[in-house]
C-alpha cells in the first residue's frame, strides 16, 4: 500500500513539473504567430505515464483557439524535446492538448442558475 501511494506521489509530482514547463515553453518559447495568448490549466497524466491530456485556456475567440491547438500540435515533437533536456527524464509521455472549456461552461450554468432564480421570484 505505500508503494502505491509513493508512486502515486511520484505521478503528482510529475505531472505538476510537465505543467508548469509546458506553460513556460507556451509563453514564450514557440516563435510560431498562430499561438494565441495561452495558458495550461490542468495537465491528467495516465496511469502508466505514458500520456497526458494538457488543458490549455486560450484568449480569443473559437478561430483562435483552433489555430493555437493547430499550431501546438505542430510544435509537439519540439515541446517533448526541450521537456526531455529540461526535466532530465528518461521518457516524456505522449502529449494530447486539449482546448479547456471550462470557463465557457462554468457562465453558461452561471447564466441558467440567474434566470431560475429570477423566476422562482
Amino acid at each position: 500500500m505505500p508503494e502505491q501511494r509513493g508512486r502515486q506521489h511520484h505521478r503528482e509530482r510529475v505531472g505538476e513539473a510537465l505543467k508548469e514547463e509546458i506553460g513556460v515553453i507556451l509563453e514564450g518559447e514557440l516563435g510560431d504567430p498562430r499561438i494565441a495568448l495561452c495558458i495550461v490549466t490542468e495537465l491528467l497524466l495516465s496511469p502508466d505515464g505514458k500520456s497526458a491530456r494538457v488543458f490549455i485556456e486560450v484568449e480569443g475567440d473559437e478561430d483562435e483557439a483552433r489555430e493555437t491547438l493547430a499550431a501546438i500540435n505542430a510544435a509537439k515533437g519540439f515541446i517533448r524535446h526541450v521537456l526531455l533536456e529540461r526535466l532530465g527524464k528518461r521518457h516524456i509521455p505522449e502529449l494530447f492538448f486539449v482546448v479547456d472549456r471550462s470557463d465557457k461552461y462554468g457562465a453558461r450554468i452561471d447564466e441558467l442558475l440567474g434566470r431560475i432564480k429570477k423566476r422562482k421570484h
